[in-house]
């Protein structure tokens, strides 16, 4: 008795759990002459009005029609769930031994507030990301030390990179000098000295 002087007073009010059974006030069926017996009945469609959608999903004053779940299966997947297609170029790999490029090799020691401050990590990750050879170290001063080495323009913006550092980190002084020690195969965390 309540419930139906609820909806009388607010018809526009619905619960979740009315819009997604199997309610007849929601469901249009198409109709079709009875002279027609041997065609397979339409496929039923959800209309629902757009005073049950929030705002965001209002299409004016039209309706949105949801397709039963048997035409779902036909639609085409979003792009982050398509099969990836083999790439068009290379890997990086290959194009590094085929076309070989001068490297630069340099130290750097960087002082001021920058233990403590995720500086080691940040220089990892930044480093990988330009695709940077070396190590990286505290030192027992209170400064940080690396090895960079690979491409002049990568290592030199890993460099500028440096002079910020990561944001709790106060950089105030920065020394670069000239390498030819062997940076490894990859970059990695060194133990403190």
């Amino acid at each position: 008795m309540a419930s139906s002087t609820v909806t009388s007073l607010f018809p526009q009010l619905i619960s979740k759990s009315q819009i997604f059974r199997n309610n007849r006030q929601l469901w249009n069926t198409t109709t079709r002459p009875k002279n027609v017996g041997s065609l397979p009945p339409p496929p039923r469609r959800l209309t629902l009005t757009p005073l049950l959608l929030p705002l965001h999903l209002r299409l004016g004053h039209r309706s949105l029609q949801i397709r039963p779940r048997s035409l779902l299966s036909h639609l085409p997947l979003p792009p982050l769930l398509r099969p990836r297609s083999r790439p068009l170029s290379p890997p990086m790999s290959c194009l590094a031994d085929s076309h070989p490029t001068d490297t630069k090799t340099v130290r750097v020691v960087v002082k001021g507030r920058v233990q403590g401050v995720f500086y080691r990590n940040w220089t990892i990750e930044n480093a990988k990301g330009l695709g940077l050879k070396g190590w990286v170290r505290n030192r027992r001063d209170g400064s940080v030390e690396a090895l960079f080495s690979g491409s002049p323009d990568k290592v030199q913006e890993m460099e500028q990179l440096c002079r910020r550092g990561p944001p709790d980190a106060m950089v105030t002084a920065l020394e670069v000098s000239p390498c030819s020690d062997d940076p490894g195969t990859g970059f990695e965390r060194r133990s403190t000295v």
